[in-house]
Order: C-alpha cells, then sequence, then structure tokens
C-alpha cells in the first residue's frame, strides 16, 4: 500500500489512483484500497475518474449528485436531504450528460424531483469517470457541459471464487446506510447481487433550525454472465429501487421512486488485428413517481372540502447501443457506432370536482389517482450514429476528434394545459430535428518535464428536453413553448496541462463557451392584465457566454505528510439580455492537510466559497432559478482512519465543525411548510458527525 495525494484530496488510508490518457470505456478497473476523497485529480487531459466506494468528506453520499460534488468545478442544487440536481461549470440537467451502466434513465418529476442521480447509490458502482466539456461523442447527444459515467465492470475469473464488499455508515440527524456487494462464479459464469438502504431524519441547519429533509431509499440489483473465454462476455441485468423523500422547496414531497430495470449487454475483443472491440447494449427503464402533500408532511385543510392531494408521473425508457472499435493501423483507433433511445411520460392526478373558489379542489380521499387511468402527455425519440478518432502524432503528440448526427422527435400529447381545461394551442403536434456535434483535440506531452498540454474545440447541438418543452409557456403571449423553443448550439474551446514533478503535482483547466439560442428558464413571468393577470414561467432563447475553469495544486511535504489546493470558478452573461446569466455558482476554494502512517491518518479540509453579487433575478434553468446575491462562506471539516488489517477499516469525520448557517448560491427557495421555519434558500446541514466502516473479502 503506499499513499498519493493529489489537488483538494485528503486521503486516510491511500493507495494510487488509477487514471490513462485514454476514454473512461477502454481503462481496466483497479481495485482501490480505503481513501477519503474531497476531489478527486486531473490526472489526464479533461478527464476525472475515481473509486465510489471510498469514503469521502464531506459526509459518505447516498446519491450520484452528492457523491459529484466532491469534483471540483461541480455543484448541487439543494432541495432537501436528497435528490439534488448537479452543475458543472453552471450547466446542469440535459447539458450534463448521466449514463448509468451506459443507460439513460429520465425521472417522470415535472419539477426535477427526481433527476437521473436520484436513482444512483454510488457505492454499487465500481467507477464513476468524469468527462469535460464537448470532447467526446461517444456517449449520446447533447453534452455540453460534459458526461458522467456510473459504471459496473466484470474481469473474467481466472478459478472459481467469490468476493464480497460491504460497508454500514452512521452519522448526525438519524443517518445510517448499508451496502452489499457480492460476486461470485468461475472462468465460464458470473453472478453479482448488490443491495443498498440508506435513511436519515430530518436534518439541522447552523442555527438549530429543522429542514423538512427526511429520506429513505434503497436498491437491489443482480447480473448474471457468460464469459466463454478472456474476449467474451454476455450479461443479463436488473435492478429494483424506490424510496421517499422530504422536500424543503416546494408544496409536496416524494412517496415514489421506483425504478424497474432490464439490461442485456454483449462484448467481444480481440475478434481481429483490425477489429479490436464491438459492444452491443440494450435496456429498457421504468420510472414510477408519487408526490403528494400529506404522507411526509402535515397536511393542513384550507377549507371545507379541501383534500390531500397526489400526482402519478411515470415515464418509460427504451434504448440501444452498438459501437464497433477498429484498428486501421498500430498508431490509429476509430470507433464508430450508433444509439438510439425512446422515451414516454404519462401522468395522472388525484382531482374531486367539487368546485370552490379557487377552482378544482384536490381530492386524493374522494377520487384517489390510484383509480385513474394514465394519460400520455409527451413522447421522444432520438437515433444517433457516430465516429470517435484516435491518432497518435508522434512520439509524444495525440489528435482525438468525433463527429455525431442526432435525428430526433417529439409528440406533444397533451389537449389541454391545466385541470381547469385550458386548451393546448400544440396538442398532437410533432416537431423534427437532425443536429450535429464534433469535437477536435490535441493533446501533447513535454519530455521529461512530467507534463501534458491540450487544447479542444467542440460543438454540440442540443435538442431541448421534456422540462424545457412543457409545462411553461413559451414567448410572447404563446401558452407553449413546445413549439417555439429553439435547439441551443454550443461552441467551446478547452485548454490546460496536467503535470507530476518530484512531490510537486497539479492541473489546470479553462474554457471559452459561446452558446446561440441558450435556453433560459424565468419564473414570476405577469401576463395579462387586470383580473385576468397570471404569474407564469416561460421558456425562451437567448444568446450567452460563460468562462472559466478549474486548477489545483498538491505538494508531499513528506511520506506521512500531504498538502493540497483547488480552485472553481465560472463566469456567464446573458448577451441578449445584457445582463448576468442565472444559475452561476460563485468561486470557490479547498484547502486541505492530510498526515497517514499506513495505519492510522488525519486530515483537514477547509472549503471557501466567495460571495456572488452576480445573479439574474427569476432566471435559471429547469433545475432553479436565481433569487438574489449570496455572501460568501468558510466550511471546515476534519477526518480521521484506522485500518484494522488490509480489507477492513474505519473511518470518519465532523463536517462543519463550528457549526456554520450558510446556503448556496444556486440552492432552490425555502417553501412554507407547517411545522417548519421557511427561509430564503435551503440552508446546508450544520456540524455533522460520521463514521463508516467498510470491509472487503476475496
Amino acid at each position: 500500500m503506499k499513499i498519493i495525494f493529489h489537488p483538494g484530496v485528503v486521503m486516510l488510508v491511500g493507495v494510487a489512483v488509477f487514471s490513462a490518457t485514454v476514454p473512461a470505456a477502454d481503462m481496466a478497473v483497479t481495485d482501490l484500497d480505503t481513501v477519503v476523497v474531497t476531489a478527486p485529480p486531473m490526472t489526464s487531459p479533461l478527464f476525472i475518474r475515481f473509486d465510489p466506494r471510498a469514503p469521502q468528506q464531506p459526509l459518505p453520499a447516498q446519491d450520484g449528485a452528492a457523491f459529484l460534488k466532491a469534483v471540483p468545478g461541480m455543484s448541487v442544487i439543494r432541495k432537501g436531504g436528497t435528490d439534488g440536481d448537479p452543475v458543472f461549470r453552471g450547466m446542469a440537467a440535459s447539458r450534463l450528460n448521466i449514463l448509468l451502466d451506459g443507460e439513460n434513465i429520465y425521472g417522470g418529476c415535472s419539477n426535477r424531483m427526481d433527476p437521473p442521480t436520484a436513482y444512483v447509490f454510488p457505492e454499487t458502482y465500481d467507477r464513476v469517470t468524469v468527462l469535460k466539456g464537448p470532447q467526446t461523442v461517444l456517449y449520446g447527444p447533447g453534452a455540453s457541459a460534459g458526461t458522467v459515467l456510473f459504471e459496473r465492470e466484470h474481469r473474467r475469473l481466472e478459478e472459481a471464487g467469490w468476493k464480497f464488499n460491504g460497508s454500514l455508515m452512521g452519522g448526525s440527524f438519524g443517518r445510517h446506510d448499508e451496502v452489499l456487494d457480492l460476486r461470485a462464479g468461475n472462468p465460464d459464469f458470473y453472478v453479482r447481487g448488490t443491495a443498498s438502504h440508506s435513511h436519515a431524519g430530518d436534518y439541522r441547519d447552523g442555527d438549530g433550525i429543522k429542514v423538512h429533509s427526511e429520506y429513505t431509499r434503497w436498491s437491489a440489483g443482480g447480473a448474471a454472465g457468460w464469459t466463454p473465454d478472456q474476449d467474451t462476455r454476455f450479461e443479463v441485468s436488473t435492478t429494483r429501487s424506490d424510496g421517499e423523500a422530504a422536500y424543503a422547496d416546494r408544496g409536496v414531497d416524494g412517496s415514489r421512486f421506483a425504478r424497474d430495470h432490464y439490461g442485456i449487454r454483449f462484448d467481444k475483443t480481440n475478434m481481429a488485428p483490425w477489429l479490436e472491440k464491438v459492444e452491443v447494449q440494450a435496456y429498457y427503464n421504468y420510472i414510477d413517481h408519487v408526490m403528494d402533500d400529506y404522507k411526509l408532511r402535515r397536511f393542513v385543510s384550507q377549507g371545507m372540502g379541501h383534500e390531500p392531494s397526489a400526482m402519478n408521473p411515470d415515464r418509460t425508457t427504451t434504448g440501444g447501443r452498438l459501437a464497433l472499435a477498429l484498428r486501421p493501423g498500430g498508431l490509429t483507433k476509430l470507433t464508430l457506432g450508433l444509439d438510439s433511445q425512446s422515451n414516454e411520460h404519462t401522468g395522472r392526478i388525484s382531482m374531486s370536482m367539487q368546485v370552490g373558489m379557487n377552482g378544482y379542489t384536490p381530492g386524493q380521499w374522494s377520487d384517489p389517482y390510484q383509480g385513474k387511468p394514465r394519460v400520455e402527455d409527451a413522447l421522444f425519440e432520438q437515433e444517433g450514429v457516430f465516429a470517435e478518432l484516435t491518432q497518435l502524432a508522434g512520439e509524444q503528440g495525440r489528435i482525438v476528434a468525433g463527429l455525431r448526427s442526432d435525428w430526433w422527435s417529439a409528440r406533444d400529447r397533451r389537449l389541454t394545459l391545466d385541470q381547469m381545461g385550458t386548451l393546448n394551442p400544440t396538442a398532437n403536434k410533432e416537431r423534427d430535428e437532425t443536429l450535429f456535434s464534433g469535437f477536435a483535440r490535441y493533446e501533447h506531452v513535454l519530455p521529461d518535464t512530467g507534463a501534458t498540454l491540450y487544447a479542444g474545440l467542440g460543438h454540440v447541438e442540443r435538442f431541448p428536453d421534456f422540462w424545457e418543452l412543457f409545462y411553461k409557456e413559451g414567448t410572447t403571449n404563446n401558452r407553449s413553448s413546445f413549439a417555439s423553443t429553439d435547439a441551443e448550439k454550443t461552441n467551446q474551446l478547452d485548454a490546460g496541462a496536467t503535470w507530476k514533478s518530484g512531490r510537486w503535482s497539479g492541473s489546470v483547466a479553462g474554457f471559452y463557451n459561446r452558446i446561440d439560442d441558450f435556453i433560459l428558464i424565468q419564473s414570476n413571468v405577469s401576463r395579462g392584465t387586470g383580473m385576468l393577470t397570471r404569474t407564469v414561467t416561460v421558456t425562451r432563447n437567448v444568446d450567452a457566454t460563460t468562462w472559466g475553469g478549474e486548477a489545483g495544486l498538491s505538494y508531499a511535504f513528506s511520506p506521512e505528510w500531504q498538502g493540497g489546493v483547488s480552485l472553481a470558478g465560472v463566469h456567464g452573461r446573458n448577451e441578449t439580455d445584457h445582463h448576468a446569466l442565472g444559475q452561476m455558482p460563485p468561486l470557490e476554494g479547498r484547502f486541505d492537510l492530510a498526515w497517514d502512517n499506513r495505519v492510522w491518518s488525519a486530515g483537514a479540509l477547509l472549503r471557501l466559497v466567495s460571495a456572488q453579487d452576480r445573479y439574474a433575478l427569476n432566471e435559471g434553468n429547469i433545475v432553479g432559478q436565481d433569487l438574489g446575491p449570496t455572501s460568501g462562506f468558510g466550511v471546515f471539516s476534519i477526518n480521521g482512519g484506522y485500518r484494522l488489517k488490509q480489507g477492513i477499516f474505519i473511518t470518519g469525520g465532523v463536517d462543519n465543525l463550528f457549526d456554520r448557517t450558510y446556503a448556496e448560491h444556486i440552492s432552490r427557495n425555502g417553501a412554507s411548510i407547517p411545522g417548519f421555519v421557511q427561509t430564503t434558500r435551503v440552508n446546508e446541514p450544520g456540524r455533522t458527525l460520521w463514521i463508516k466502516a467498510g470491509i472487503t473479502l476475496d
């Protein structure tokens, strides 16, 4: 075992973190001993890769968004205790492509209660890779901000055997997690089963104010594979998960997050000198989501006949992918492929026929949603073809370039726009578009310096997503945004360097972004006059620019002591309206110090976030809108660990040691909830203690 340190990383018990200068799909998995990671390193141009089983500080993550918050440049929009939306370089939602074992998952909630990361328990995956910017075309369309891959891996066993990973974690506010991962097999066959459970009560902020944030979530999955030789794998898999979560930013909670998944995949390598690999994959994901105002909060009647309400949207996503990795020459790799997906959204809602002063009154008791038929409201289809080339250029250079074309189709199945029966002007209309994306990047290794320089240009055309096209109004007086919202076009320049020399290591990454027809969401827009005035949320296109980047530097004072600093920031401007672009996180720095004698370890992390006075009130994205300026804050956390023996560890920590009261700039606004204090934003947790034990047996 050895210790390694990179920018912003606190390691309790460490080993080398494996990375390479090839895409994640080509990387072999390396089993990692226990570490505590606060900010994974970028040791390869535009790629960050790390182990999801490594305990983290802040508190070990129970969903995908909380896990990704460790990445420099990544922020999370807080809504409660779980299911936040990740934001990278100021870009959120469908601008950040998130794949679970190569599969797309789209949530059911029309207000992003369940983003794709809500269906991720990180420890049940083997590796997580973040690809910055529009610098790959291999993993689906529209990834203008980047791509995140949560992946499981299996190597052919040399002999019959089994391996077990498990962990238990407990913390403040009733938090406890349990994870099991068991693999067994022989050289020809294998099976794998995973199970996870996580629960937390309402947390309190630094002032001791309770936040409506309790949750319970669980998942169980299994896979069986056939590996007749070293180069062949055929696998079938299934997953079932569910949960419930309280939300501090809205009038309803999530009482069901059910997911059913079925997948099949086939991989074969070394088929011929010119054919390196064939990948075939098909999948089915069904999301059944329920929102209500009575199960996780106290229902308050607003008058005679007023009953609790519930909404039950669902979404079915099916898709597939075929990719061929070709070797036309010893210095050339060409990946060709196609992918497709189809997703259908339906919904039903409890609504009584009693008419009161405020219109139709919800009626889950007298007219429950369970007895109503589902009504389809949206249908999306996408088919894409792609090609990505990697060409070695001399002993120090590498050129990577790619192109893809995507055909999109969307249908608006809504006959009415609201419960009052307002007719939909785009009912049964269809829109079809063919969009293009591409990139080119050059990487160069400086001899005898340990440094790699890179620069790349990327272009992405992104089709508007479900949340941008549905349930929001369009420009001027258009009641539907379906036909008035144009595709978004991003042109981005990426440049940077990574290096390691002696005791020093570091990286710097910068970008400049020009976005034509940026899809902006604006709330609290007033329409109509007099008694007919309405306050609505609209979708509209503007031109925008963003620029910023991330940097990190670390130094090994001795074999036991490591220290580092990382910095990340983004600046955005709405060029059409000549003011700031909404939902831009402020400048953030992290400073850490770690000590490890290979048995005991200790570390400290100081996170400093600057004030943000550049904002666009009521403007942003489908996840949230700006609420006004925020002041800066600092949060100090400590951790420690002990390794009993190889494969058994105990780690623990205290997050927000000084019990600071603060909220992130991009947090959602606090809602009025019976029994809770309403705050401007959803505040972050106060002082939080946690301890985690893990075991690996094989």
